[in-house]
């Protein structure tokens, strides 16, 4: 019986811009991994995003089929309304945010199937708010990482 990768992502950020974290729950039959991450000044988006991108880097295995489970709209949006590809055509021009992060995904997703399902956030999806409760402990956590690319272009 061949598994289906499933992964859960969340990002968030106390204050947006402010100290940010993301959450990643990974599910392979019954295995199941969880990575987080805290980053002293960054975005919500950014924290989605960044969720995704690091998700997808963790897999060691290309060409599966992959469903990522988020809640953020603009993640959902930009890849299946087709804004991504359209940024790419215009190199983001227009001031179209986090372009380093919205091309490392593009090259990542062309290793694997990728489909995304919206999740309602906060609900009664339990991943979900495992991975909300990750990346909230993650941004309040010590020891916070530096999103360098965010950090740059703020100064």
């Amino acid at each position: 019986m061949s598994h289906h990768l499933m992964i859960y992502t969340d990002g968030a950020a106390r204050g947006n811009p402010g100290p940010g974290g993301y959450g990643i729950v990974l599910m392979w039959g019954q295995k199941r991994k969880e990575i987080a991450a805290g980053y002293r000044l960054t975005t919500n988006n950014r924290m989605e995003l960044m969720a995704v991108i690091v998700a997808l880097q963790s897999l060691t295995k290309t060409a599966i089929p992959v469903t990522i489970y988020t809640d953020s709209k603009y993640i959902v949006d930009s890849v299946q309304k087709g804004w991504l590809q359209n940024w790419i055509k215009t190199d983001f021009k227009g001031g179209k945010k986090n372009k380093d992060l919205w091309l490392q995904y593009h090259e990542l997703a062309k290793l694997y199937h990728v489909r995304f399902v919206w999740v309602k956030g906060h609900a009664d999806n339990a991943m979900n708010n495992r991975c909300d409760e990750l990346a909230t402990q993650a941004a309040d956590g010590k020891h916070l990482l530096i999103d360098e690319v965010y950090e740059a272009e703020k100064a």
